[in-house]
Order: C-alpha cells, then sequence, then structure tokens
C-alpha cells in the first residue's frame, strides 16, 4: 500500500495535509475497491459449490471488467447482465469487448426489465437461462464487499493517523465499507459520481446497518461533484486530469476518483477541513474506463 502526499497549494493554504492512497495499484488486473468488494464474495461463491457468477451493470461498468477478470483468473464462469439493447452495444466497446475476451457470456436487457433487475421473477428468468449461479449486484454492493473494503481502513491505519477519509461512489458499497472500519473521531467522506445520487444515502444506511444496531455517525455524501451525471467527462475534467498527472505523476480515471479530488481540493479552498488535520483521498482504480473515452488525456 502506497501513500503519495499530494503537495496542492490549496492544502498548503488550508494548513492541511492531503495524500492519496494508491489502491489503484494493488493488484494489475483487479485493482482497488473492485477486488476489494470482490474477495469475501468469491469465498463465499466457492463455499455455496457455485461454479458461475452473475452480475449486473451498464456498457462501461468497471464492476463488470472486475468480475470478468476474477472469473478468468480464478476458473469461474461468468455472465454480465448489461443495461440496454445488444443492438445499441455493437460493435462492443472496449470495455465488453474486454470482458468477453475475459470469458464472460454477455446477456442484454432492454432497459424498462433492467430497472426490474432485483424482481424475483426477473432473477428467475435470467437463471433459468444461465443456470444456477451466485449472483452479484451491480457494482458489487452487498453486505460481503464491507468486510473487505473495511480492511483498507486497518492497512491505513497502520501507515498514518488520519481524519478524513475520502472516496468517490457509485452504488455506496465502498463508502459503506470504510465507514464500518473508521475508529473514533475518524470520518468518511464520499462523492458521488452519479447526477442525483440523494438515495445512495438510504442504500449506504441499509448497507452499514443490515444485522446490526450499530449507527454510524462519522460520514458524509457530498453530491454536487458529478461533472454532470456519470461517465460524463467534460472539457474542464479532462484538463483538470492532465493537470494533476503533470504535478504528480498520477493517471486518475475518468469517472470516479477524478470528480472526488476535484470536490476535495474545492472543499479545501472552502475551509472546509480542519485546519492541522489529515485527509486521505482513495485512488480506487479504473482505469480501464479510459478506452471508452478515446485512450488517456
Amino acid at each position: 500500500m502506497l501513500l503519495q502526499p499530494l503537495p496542492e497549494p490549496v492544502a498548503e493554504q488550508a494548513g492541511v495535509r492531503l495524500l492519496l492512497l494508491r489502491d489503484d495499484l494493488t493488484h494489475p488486473e483487479l485493482p482497488g475497491n473492485k477486488w476489494r468488494k470482490l474477495k469475501y464474495n468469491l469465498q463465499e461463491a466457492r463455499r455455496l459449490g457455485h461454479h458461475t457468477l452473475l452480475t449486473f451493470g451498464g456498457a462501461y461498468s468497471n464492476h463488470v471488467a472486475a468480475v470478468a477478470a476474477a472469473g478468468r483468473l480464478t476458473g469461474l464462469r461468468t455472465v454480465g447482465v448489461i443495461r440496454g439493447e445488444e443492438l445499441a452495444h455493437q460493435p462492443l466497446n472496449p470495455t465488453l469487448a474486454q470482458a468477453r475476451a475475459d470469458g464472460m457470456q454477455l446477456h442484454f436487457l432492454d432497459r424498462a426489465t433492467y430497472r426490474r433487475k432485483q424482481e424475483p421473477a426477473v432473477l428467475a428468468e435470467l437463471l433459468r437461462g444461465t443456470g444456477p449461479a451466485y449472483v452479484l449486484p451491480e457494482g458489487g454492493s452487498n453486505a460481503l464487499a464491507l468486510p473487505g473494503c473495511a480492511e483498507l481502513v486497518t492497512e491505513l491505519r497502520q501507515l498514518t493517523a488520519f481524519d478524513y477519509l475520502c472516496v468517490a461512489c457509485g452504488t455506496g458499497g465502498t463508502l459503506a465499507g470504510l465507514v464500518t472500519g473508521l475508529q473514533g473521531p475518524e470520518q468518511a467522506l464520499g462523492f458521488a459520481a452519479l447526477k442525483g445520487a440523494d438515495f445512495l444515502r438510504t442504500d449506504i444506511n441499509r448497507l452499514t446497518l443490515a444485522g446490526t444496531s450499530n449507527t454510524y455517525p462519522n460520514w458524509a455524501l457530498h453530491t454536487a461533484y458529478h461533472g454532470g451525471g456519470y461517465a460524463r467527462l467534460s472539457p474542464e475534467l479532462r484538463q483538470f486530469i492532465r493537470a494533476f498527472r503533470v504535478r504528480h505523476g498520477v493517471l486518475l480515471d475518468p469517472i470516479y476518483t477524478s470528480k472526488m479530488l476535484l470536490g476535495v481540493l474545492d472543499l479545501l479552498a472552502r475551509g472546509y477541513f480542519r485546519r492541522g488535520s489529515t485527509v486521505v483521498t482513495v485512488h480506487t482504480g479504473g482505469l480501464q474506463a479510459w478506452a471508452g473515452f478515446g485512450g488517456e488525456p
């Protein structure tokens, strides 16, 4: 685990120690939070005797790509249920093409049916076509995803004390896991990559409280830094990613971590963080997404 200082002028002016946790370097094919969320799910699939993983995602889903790679690495069969009609995804974009190359069977659902994917009747119909499978939710966010993400906090605490831990949010599973691993005054901040993501607060509470009586007041969700919506790469965000790479030698992904860091720098300028505090930002990977945007900036 590598912690990289980020000597940003806005952090120095705020009197804040700003660090980047390079969780994107943890595994060459399953970097960052995707591996952490899959770790205990893969163990459970094996324990239950499953040989197939079935999961859901959009056409550029990092999670779909990670499940396909995990299947190839572990010998498990994988099925990806993709949002949208098949003809709309022809030819396959680089994410789906790589997933298929990794052995994933792609199954396309029209958007109306996809919205009902959690209904028992829809899921039963899918499983009739694929055979028995261990079902992973969209984004991999379920109860078994949390302990893998909580381990990041334990590993980080061995390197440095910190006050704030910042992470990008898609489905909320990573933030929920981090929250359960915090201690004392440590706080977690999530930065939504989706437009209109207020619903994530409910989802995160549902995940963290499942099966327990614990309450977690040590986190907050920021929803103003989505940059126009999921997978929207504005010219301003692209320029920020370029400039960040020049300053720090780190390539950010175009969907998640780049938006989170923009948000953190804006909050620093606004005096959000306590002077003298340590703020750790998490690079969760997702660099495969650049193929869908014509390559690195």
